[in-house]
C-alpha cells in the first residue's frame, strides 16, 4: 500500500517517504495489538518508577532532554523537513515552541499539581483539606502529521511533568520525527521506558485505545476522533480530543490593514495552509474591505510553494487532501466567487499556489469545511456584528484572531472559540501558559498552561481531622440536640432573606 508519505514493505513494515521527492526517509515496523499491549505494560511498570521520582526528579529529567533537543535543534528540523516537506526554518519555529512548552511544564508542575489547602468551611471546620492531582499512570497519545513536533509535544511534555509514562502513536507521514523525540528522552533518561513510541496505522492507533491505557490524547480530524471515542467507549478510556477548525480573521474599520493583510496571508499560507488553527475566512468591514484585498493580493504574490531553499511553503502532505482543495477551489468558483490569487489551476500533483476567493457564497464548502491548504476566503461585512455573526456559524471553534485598534478585547470576547488573538495570528500557541483547545467539532480538553497539566491527573481530595468537633455529625450516636443546633447554624449562615 502506498498513501505518498507511507508505503509498506514486504516485510511487515512501512517507508516513510518524503512529499516532495518520494525518497525513504525511514522503515518503520506496523505494530499489531500485541506489540502495542507490550509496549502499555512495560510502560505501566515505568510509570510507577516515574512517579515515583517526584516533581522535583522529573523536572530535572525534562530539562536534561530538553537541553539533548535545543542543542539539536537543527538536526530535527531536518528530519522534520525531509519527512513533511516544510521549509527548515518553518520547521524550527514549531520546535522552539516545543522546547518553551516543555520547560514551563517542568518548572510549573508542582505549582500547578502538587498538595493545595483548601478551606473546610465553617461545617467542618475542624478538618485539614488538601487537593492534589495524582498521574492518571500511562497515556496514550495520537499525533498529526502536520506539526510533528509542537502539537503532540504539547500531551507528551505536560503528561511526563504530569508524572505519567507515555505509549506514543505518531502519524504514518511522521515517524521519523516521532522516533528522534523518544530516542532523544532514551539518551537523558536511560533508566526505564517512561516514553516509547509505536508505529503504523489507523489499526495501531486502535490498538492503543484498547491496550489499557489511562487517557487518550488525540489530535486529527473530527472523523477519526469519533472513532478514537468509539473504541474507547468500549473501556470507559477519558479522552482529549484537538479536531481541527475552520478559522477566522476579523477585521475592523480601525484595524492596521497592512498588518492585518500580512497576518492574514501567513495565518492562511504558512505550512501550505496545513495548520489546525490556520486563518482560513476573513471577515472585513467594508470601509477597509478594498484596501485589505489589494494588500493580501500583493502579499501573497510573495508566497511560493517548493522544496528548494527559497522556497516560502512546502508540499501538501496528503495526496488526498489535495482533491479537497481542488474540490472547495472548484466548489466556489461555480456558485460565483472571483480568485483574485491562483484560482482553478493553483492545485498540482504536490503542491497548491496560494489562492484567494472573494463573493464565496456562505454555503460554500470553502467556508463550511476545513479546506487545510493555502486558501484565504475575504468577505465584505456591514458592521462587527454581521462578522462575529458569520464567523461563529461554524461547527468548528478552535481558534481566530481580530484586528481592531478599540475594540479589540470585546470582539475577541464574543468570537466562538477556545482561543483568539488580538492584532496578530496564532500567537496563542506560543505562550505555555495558556490553554490549547475549542469547542464544537473542534473537540474538547486542553493542552498547554494549568488546564494542559490537570488533564493529565486526577484530582485527589484529602481530609484530615485536627480535633473532635463539638457537634459530631458522622455517628448515630448523634443526638436529636445536636441536630437542632445544626440546623439553626445553617440557618444563621444561609437563612437571610434577601
Amino acid at each position: 500500500m502506498t498513501t505518498a508519505q507511507a508505503r509498506t514493505t514486504d516485510s511487515g513494515a512501512f517507508d516513510s517517504l518524503n512529499p516532495a521527492t518520494d525518497e525513504v526517509v525511514g522503515t518503520f515496523p506496523i505494530h499489531t495489538a500485541e506489540d502495542v499491549a507490550a509496549a502499555v505494560a512495560r510502560a505501566r511498570e515505568a510509570a510507577g518508577w516515574w512517579a515515583d521520582l517526584g516533581f522535583a526528579g522529573r523536572a530535572e529529567r525534562l530539562r536534561r532532554w530538553n537541553g539533548v533537543v535545543t542543542r539539536r535543534a537543527n538536526q530535527l528540523a531536518e528530519v522534520v523537513h525531509a519527512e513533511t516537506g516544510k521549509p527548515h526554518a518553518d520547521a524550527m519555529l514549531e520546535i522552539i515552541p516545543a522546547i518553551a512548552h516543555t520547560a514551563w511544564a517542568a518548572k510549573n508542575a508542582r505549582k500547578v499539581l502538587g498538595e493545595q489547602r483548601r478551606s473546610p468551611g465553617l461545617l467542618m471546620f475542624n478538618q485539614a483539606v488538601t487537593v492534589e492531582y495524582q498521574p492518571l499512570g500511562v497515556i496514550g497519545i495520537i499525533g498529526p502529521w502536520n506539526y510533528p513536533v509542537l502539537t503532540p509535544m504539547g500531551s507528551i511534555a505536560y503528561a511526563l511533568a504530569a508524572g505519567n509514562a507515555v505509549v506514543y502513536k505518531p502519524s504514518e507521514y511522521t515517524p521519523a520525527v516521532g522516533q528522534w523525540l523518544v530516542d532523544a528522552f532514551a539518551e537523558a533518561v536511560p533508566e526505564q521506558p517512561v516514553f516509547q513510541q509505536v508505529t503504523g496505522f489507523g489499526a495501531t492507533g486502535a490498538a492503543l485505545c484498547r491496550a489499557g491505557v489511562d487517557k487518550i490524547a488525540f489530535t486529527g480530524s473530527p472523523a477519526t476522533g469519533k472513532k478514537i471515542m468509539a473504541a474507547c467507549a468500549e473501556t470507559l478510556t477519558p479522552v482529549l480530543i484537538e479536531a481541527g477548525g475552520k478559522d477566522a480573521l476579523i477585521v475592523d474599520a480601525d484595524a492596521d490593514v497592512d498588518a492585518a493583510a500580512d497576518a492574514a496571508v501567513w495565518g492562511a499560507m504558512s505550512n501550505a495552509g496545513q495548520t489546525c488553527a490556520g486563518i482560513e475566512r476573513a471577515y472585513v468591514h467594508e470601509r477597509v474591505y478594498d484596501d485589505f484585498v489589494a494588500k493580501v493580493v500583493e502579499k501573497s504574490a510573495t508566497v511560493r510553494p517548493g522544496f528548494d531553499a527559497d522556497a516560502s511553503i512546502g508540499p501538501i502532505t496528503m495526496p488526498a487532501q489535495l482533491d479537497i482543495i481542488r474540490r472547495h477551489i472548484a466548489d466556489a468558483l461555480a456558485r460565483g466567487a472571483r480568485a483574485v490569487v491562483g484560482g482553478a489551476d493553483a492545485v498540482g500533483d504536490r503542491y497548491v499556489q496560494p489562492t484567494v476567493l472573494v463573493d464565496v457564497p456562505e454555503d460554500a464548502e470553502a467556508v463550511r469545511e476545513e479546506t487545510f491548504g493555502p486558501t484565504l476566503t475575504i468577505a465584505k461585512v456591514h458592521d462587527m456584528d454581521e462578522a462575529i455573526a458569520k464567523a461563529n456559524d461554524s461547527k468548528y471553534g478552535l481558534g481566530g484572531s481580530v484586528f481592531s485598534r478599540a475594540n479589540g478585547m470585546s470582539l475577541a470576547r464574543r468570537l466562538r472559540s477556545g482561543m483568539t488573538s488580538i492584532n496578530s495570528v496564532i500567537s496563542f500557541v506560543g505562550v505555555p501558559s495558556v490553554p490549547f483547545g475549542g469547542v464544537g467539532d473542534s473537540g474538547f480538553g486542553r493542552i498547554h498552561g494549568p488546564e494542559g497539566l490537570r488533564e493529565f491527573g486526577h484530582p485527589k481530595a484529602i481530609t484530615r481531622q485536627r480535633f473532635r468537633a463539638p457537634l459530631t455529625l458522622t455517628t448515630f450516636t448523634r443526638t436529636k440536640k445536636v441536630d437542632a443546633q445544626v440546623a439553626k447554624l445553617i440557618t444563621l449562615l444561609h437563612g437571610k432573606r434577601r
